[in-house]
């Protein structure tokens, strides 16, 4: 079993705990949880978190994992030389 202070979303050093306390509440949906403490939007995206977030959905509701409604997604960040805005590179140099 899982400690309470157990870290699920690392970007954002969100807990178990504060995650089952927001289901408690009746948070139903990961973006809803997302939204509220920001679990899944940091670096990674939810990369590391958004499967924990639906699992504990999905065993408070008792339904399957499939059934958890998935948050939308943004790519994650990839640095771009400011080069390239200004037109000193094109998109393709850079790869």
């Amino acid at each position: 079993m899982l400690d309470k202070e157990t870290i699920v979303c690392r970007c954002e050093d969100i807990t178990l705990e504060e995650i089952q306390s927001l289901i408690k509440q009746g948070y139903r949906t990961i973006d809803e949880i997302k939204r509220v403490i920001r679990a899944g939007m940091g670096p990674c995206q939810g990369r590391t978190c958004r499967m924990l977030i639906a699992q504990e959905l999905a065993k408070a509701y008792g339904i399957p994992v499939s059934e958890v409604l998935m948050p939308t997604f943004r790519p994650t960040v990839k640095p771009v030389k400011l080069g390239t805005f200004a037109g000193g590179e094109s998109l393709a140099e850079n790869g």
